[in-house]
């Protein structure tokens, strides 16, 4: 057994990649260079990504208090 050489956490039985990887590998060699832009533009956060993240959740826990204090006050 040895450990698979992309994700390096599974382990691959007489191969050098694990199903899940080889599963990817075989998406990369149909998609090309479609795959890498789908993982970059999905998956990878340029800094206005993140601002944009972080301002949904401060947004998120601001409606989730008001929320609570607009309930606690009904009691």
């Amino acid at each position: 057994m040895f450990s698979c050489v992309f994700c390096e956490e599974e382990y691959a039985l007489a191969t050098y990649l694990c199903e899940k990887c080889r599963r990817l590998k075989h998406l990369k060699k149909i998609y090309g260079d479609r795959f890498n832009d789908v993982l970059e533009n999905v998956l990878v956060r340029n800094e206005e990504g993140m601002n944009n993240k972080e301002k949904q959740e401060i947004t998120k826990e601001k409606d989730k208090i008001e929320y609570n204090l607009r309930n606690k006050d009904k009691k």
